[in-house]
């Protein structure tokens, strides 16, 4: 049986492989974005309420009403957006779920879609299912900061759309004003879609404040915002997400969401919609808490002689592996789980060409207990 033309050269992702590495070895995996901290208990209970309750049936396919007037008042009072819940929001199946319906729904084949390096390879993999043709600009690190000109210059006659993974995976990078709004002429002089994935803004370091794009004056009606639970509930597997954008976009992208998915979980939305009813100290806890992670893995890092590029958010670092000298990142982390029992994923997962080869990216949301053994294991590459 023969599988279809678009799936030619994809295979599962390097961090999938590590994964299975790990566990081969028995080790710890600080590889796959896998957050394992508790369910917040107002969520948690949320939805067994709804399960008793018999809330079991579908959603409408935009959402139930509950999740989207939660949604829409959070995002007033946390990123300056006001949106209609009747008309400019979707729940999605995961901000995996949301980012696929909305390529399908507001993007052509063949259509240039712009991606910053490194990038998040769903973001690549999923566009190129689509029938996309993936275009890139990289950011240089340690601050992957966005200039205008090399924007201006990665732009085609192609590029429809540009992404922005902010807080980033993998870097961790927080989009400032004036690069956002560098952003914003850009997308202005050529009429592009903006996408952003949002999916970390409560995870932010060192008292920085999340800027959501379509904030920045010049946005508002050119772009897709894509933001999720999964990471700030700690609710991974209950795979919702949601999208924001004007209403003949989410009128698209309900269509195909509806098509695709016809509607995530219904008692899990209700009880993610009780989240947003948290006290203000769950969200500070949160950030204080991966803090605290943050700082540990990157001297643990620092001990093992592997200089960490320290995160402005998410729970991911890059770290640079250069030391270890091995031709390839995937050597490298192969090297690093065989002597330490601690999967990373290599940066080449991250990148087109060879940028990312003497890069390894380690993700902290973890117990303490695990994180801090982990970070003991490490020091065997000192």
């Amino acid at each position: 049986m023969r599988v279809a033309n678009r799936l030619q050269g994809l295979a599962q992702s390097e961090i999938r492989r590590m994964t299975r590495e790990c566990e081969r070895v028995g080790g710890i995996n600080l590889g796959q974005g896998i957050c394992d901290l508790p369910t917040p208990p107002l969520v948690r209970d949320g939805a067994i309420a709804a399960i008793r309750e018999n809330r079991s049936t579908y959603s409408f396919a935009e959402g139930a009403r509950e999740l989207r007037d939660a949604i829409a008042r959070k995002l007033a009072r946390d990123n300056g957006l006001q949106a209609d819940p009747a008309t400019e929001i979707c729940v999605t199946v995961g901000a995996s779920g949301a980012y696929t319906a909305a390529i399908h729904a507001l993007l052509d084949a063949g259509d240039g879609i712009l991606l910053f390096e490194p990038y998040y390879g769903y973001h690549l993999n999923a566009a190129v299912v689509a029938g996309l043709t993936p275009e890139f600009a990289t950011l240089r690190p340690p601050e992957f900061t966005l200039r205008e000109d090399a924007l201006e210059a990665a732009i085609t006659s192609r590029t429809r759309a540009v992404v922005v993974c902010t807080p980033s995976n993998p870097s961790g990078k927080m989009f400032r004003s004036d690069e956002l709004e560098a952003l914003a002429r850009v997308a202005r002089r050529h009429d592009l879609l903006v996408i952003t994935d949002e999916i970390y803004e409560y995870i932010r370091y060192d008292g920085r404040p999340h800027l959501s794009p379509a904030a920045v004056a010049g946005l508002r009606e050119r772009t897709l915002t894509i933001m999720g639970l999964s990471k700030t509930f700690s609710i991974t597997g209950w795979r919702l997400g949601y999208t924001v954008a004007p209403a003949e976009m989410t009128r698209a992208i309900t269509l195909v969401n509806d098509l695709y998915f016809v509607c995530a979980p219904t008692p899990l939305q209700l009880g993610a919609a009780r989240g947003f009813d948290a006290p203000r100290s769950y969200f500070d806890e949160l950030q204080s808490g991966y803090q605290r992670k943050r700082d540990r893995i990157c001297a643990a890092l620092r001990r093992a002689g592997l200089e960490p590029i320290v995160p402005e958010g998410a729970y991911y670092v890059l770290a640079d592996c250069a030391r270890l000298g091995f031709k390839t990142s995937l050597q490298a982390a192969m090297h690093v789980l065989e002597t330490t029992g601690v999967a990373s994923v290599p940066g080449s997962a991250f990148y087109r060409g060879a940028e990312g080869e003497k890069l390894l990216r380690f993700c902290f949301a973890k117990d303490d207990e695990v994180l801090d053994l982990a970070c003991a294991r490490l020091a065997a590459l000192g």
